[in-house]
């Protein structure tokens, strides 16, 4: 069961809460947008830039095109009304994580970049998680931590 599936909260009306709260909890920037089955949020908070990708659902999945269970085809209208409602619910749910995060951080709970460490953008445009999952993965499998600076080991 997906988080918010029958929720009647429009996307435009999530971006909207989700800039809200960003700009209520100190965030100095905002942005949305998407490119075929993918959003992009990003705001600037404590001098941080933090960017959150939401895959959104491929409208010519089967799920939306045919019913569950008897698998009967929906029609053109019912198929994208399905998929609208894929898309709400994932609004719904990132809209959740992030205000979960800075909850916490208000609570004194966590910190910003605690919360956000995979989400802040480097200088170089990548998010510190997109940079640090290959060294992760390689670290699991040599057995062996990546140099801390790599400059001085030659």
């Amino acid at each position: 069961m997906a988080y918010a599936e029958k929720t009647s909260v429009s996307v435009a009306r999530t971006k909207a809460e989700i800039e809200e709260l960003v700009q209520q909890h100190g965030a100095n920037q905002f942005v949305s947008g998407y490119k075929d089955n993918l959003a992009v949020i990003g705001f600037t908070m404590d001098g941080r830039q933090i960017r959150f990708l939401l895959p959104l659902p491929d409208k010519q999945a089967r799920e939306y095109w045919y019913t569950p269970g008897r698998g009967q085809r929906r029609t053109d209208e019912a198929a994208h009304t399905a998929w609208e409602q894929a898309c709400r619910s994932r609004w719904r749910a990132l809209y959740l994580i992030v205000k979960a995060k800075l909850e916490a951080v208000d609570a004194g709970i966590s910190t910003v970049e605690r919360e956000f460490l995979y989400d802040i953008v480097l200088p170089d445009g990548q998010t510190a998680g997109e940079w640090m999952a290959p060294q992760i993965e390689t670290a699991y499998e040599t057995g062996q931590m990546p140099a801390m600076l790599p400059m001085l080991n030659n």
